[in-house]
């Protein structure tokens, strides 16, 4: 029987359909026999057999970190978090020192495990098998631990992302039913500041330092609610300044590297936004000539991004969507005698423990508004967000904090 030779498969066709099967992401670390600290990120590990525990992962045959791993006495593989992007990001662009300002501690081998990671497995080099350009390394466990119960980074389509699944988004929605019996405590209030400025009011409470959802919303008398942003939210910048605010610096860099690719003129836009909300308790935002149509495209990627079932690369054109919003986010005075198209005030509200995890935020306002008419909105928001903070039971914060 004649031997079959197979077309050769080309290479652009071979990673797009590969790339529709998402893949782990690991961080792969040792020391060389002087003790140096060794590093290397890998998108393809793999569980391999109980009997006897095996796992695997499969570096390019020219991986010069990879071959010196060949004369480590263990490797430890550390299963990265969705949150751990730039730290994954930092270690694959470095050729030396990859772990440099990264946080870690030692595996009972005596490895970087990277802090934060979901979990970490201490392994010996058990085999090696030649597979074309790459290497299939078969690693046994020696030990392994969970450390960090939250949802791993993958790669997908081209691009680092998570996922979450549909348990989580009921454990979500539970978590958030606190704030809501909170925000419909002072639902008259909310109602009232909707009416009287004929505006759409909406209560908004952090899910997780990625998400904000919607607990309670009102409008005034011709107000289409249909023109506001989704129920749930990803906390993209400037979604969740209210939040971020009161936050360590590392926290809010981390939000405002959400931006990718953002220059330093927009990343300094949302720290002076940060400052003034901290100084003065609230934020806005000013509509361009086009008026309230420039909240279109954030409007829209809210709500894809509440339609759930996200890959990589939609969560990626969400937050490029909410990032190049036409609205203006700039810290600016207000003048009595002048007149202004206000996109958004938001307001951050104290929770009894001194944190702010909910948000005030008024939308669709009249436009060619006085600065006189603005400061009165802004007293008017204050008294809704003092109702507001008198009716959230500490013991009820507390709980929802200690889970």
């Amino acid at each position: 029987m004649a031997t079959q030779t197979l077309t050769p498969v080309d290479p652009q066709l071979f990673r797009e359909v590969l790339g529709h099967y998402p893949t782990g992401v690991v961080v792969v670390t040792g020391r060389d026999p002087d003790g140096g600290i060794l590093a290397m990120v890998v998108g393809t590990f793999n569980s391999v057999s109980l009997e006897p525990a095996l796992v695997s992962f499969m570096p390019m045959k020219t991986s010069r970190t990879f071959e010196q791993m060949r004369h480590c006495e263990s490797l430890c593989i550390n299963i990265v978090g969705g949150e751990q992007e730039d730290v994954v990001m930092t270690i694959a662009r470095r050729w030396e020192n990859k772990l440099d300002g990264v946080d870690w501690f030692e595996s009972p081998s005596g490895d970087p495990v990277l802090a934060d990671s979901v979990a970490w497995i201490d392994t010996r080099l058990w085999n090696t098998v030649d597979a074309g350009d790459h290497w299939i390394v078969l690693c046994e466990v020696a030990d392994m631990a969970v450390t960090n119960p939250v949802s791993p980074l993958i790669f997908f389509q081209g691009g680092y992302g998570s996922f979450v699944c549909s348990s989580l988004m009921a454990r979500m929605d539970h978590e958030i039913l606190p704030a809501i019996h909170a925000a419909h405590g002072a639902r008259p209030q909310v109602e009232e500041l909707a009416s009287s400025i004929g505006c759409e009011v909406s209560v908004l409470t952090a899910v997780s330092c990625d998400e904000m959802a919607v607990a309670l919303s009102a409008t005034g008398d011709d107000v289409d609610r249909a023109h506001g942003l989704a129920r749930r939210v990803p906390m993209v910048p400037p979604i969740g300044d209210s939040y971020v605010f009161d936050q360590p610096r590392e926290a809010q860099e981390r939000w405002i590297g959400k931006l990718k690719h953002a220059d330093d003129t927009i990343q300094q836009i949302h720290r002076d936004r940060l400052a003034f909300m901290r100084d003065n308790g609230f934020a806005m935002s000013f509509l361009p000539a086009e008026g309230d149509a420039a909240y279109v495209s954030m409007r829209d990627a809210t709500r894809r991004y509440e339609n759930g079932r996200l890959t990589p690369a939609d969560e990626r054109s969400i937050r490029e969507s909410i990032a190049n919003c036409a609205v203006d986010y700039q810290v600016r005075d207000i003048h009595a005698d002048q007149t202004y198209d206000i996109g958004s005030l938001v307001l951050p509200i104290r929770d009894p423990n001194g944190g702010y995890s909910m948000t005030l935020r008024l939308a669709q306002l009249p436009q060619q508004a006085t600065g006189t008419q603005v400061h009165e909105w802004i007293e008017q928001a204050r008294g809704v967000v003092a109702a507001l903070e008198n009716t959230t039971p500490a013991s009820t914060v507390t709980e929802e904090q200690a889970r």
